[in-house]
């Protein structure tokens, strides 16, 4: 196990520490029929049944992934460009954050690929729909703390869950650059989680409001 450590300040400002500096590929639009390509992980039994950055379950036997940018809710197409197999996702998650990884996959998604034992694979994504009115294009957060040691994480969501409610861990990386982001929320506005934020503080915690996965400014 990592050396537990809390992420503050500059860290959670810059999105986490310790990440790849390598160039990343190009943002991909959210309208259908966009494309993007670069290289495929996935992310499987480490992280089944915790929550996502959308703050649903992550199920590794569900079709869903991690993008970086996508609004949360996209469908997208993803296609493994070594075999030609294609699999339908739902983007319910931020990552990954390494090199030129553009998504990252669940262990069902991964497996019709046939991406399991290589770990990674060039992939085309192409996006189906984003989400209509019924699924907010963003949403806010309070992170409170980023751990590299899991138990850490969980320890500060059961001190913070005795008095609040939807206290969540969000995982966020791959493999061995994984760290746990301890978040309350979601928030439907922004006002909500500034006030959150506020008597966080007044707990001697550090605060940070984030919109949809990344710091608001």
């Amino acid at each position: 196990m990592w050396r537990g450590v809390v992420v503050v300040g500059a860290c959670l400002m810059l999105g986490g520490c310790g990440f790849s500096t390598r160039r990343a590929a190009p943002p991909l639009l959210s309208h259908p029929g966009a494309t993007q390509q670069g290289v495929a992980s996935w992310y499987g039994p480490g992280f089944h049944g915790e929550a996502t950055t959308s703050g649903e379950i992550y199920d590794q036997y569900s079709m869903t992934a991690a993008h970086p940018t996508l609004p949360l809710g996209t469908r997208v197409d993803v296609t493994n460009l070594l075999n030609a197999r294609t699999v339908e996702v739902r983007i319910n998650d931020r990552g990954p954050f390494v090199g030129d990884r553009v998504i990252d996959l669940s262990y069902a998604a991964a497996r019709k690929l046939d991406m399991i034992g290589p770990g990674t694979a060039p992939v085309r994504i192409e996006v189906l729909d984003a989400p209509g009115d019924h699924l907010p294009t963003a949403a806010y957060a309070v992170q409170v703390g980023a751990f590299a040691d899991f138990g850490n994480a969980t320890e500060l969501q059961r001190r913070l869950s005795a008095s609040l409610a939807r206290v969540y861990i969000a995982p966020v990386g791959i493999e061995h650059s994984r760290y746990y982001r301890v978040r309350v929320g979601p928030f439907a506005n922004r006002q909500d989680a500034i006030r959150a934020a506020n008597a966080l503080t007044g707990l001697g915690l550090r605060p940070v409001v984030m919109e949809d996965g990344i710091v608001a400014q």
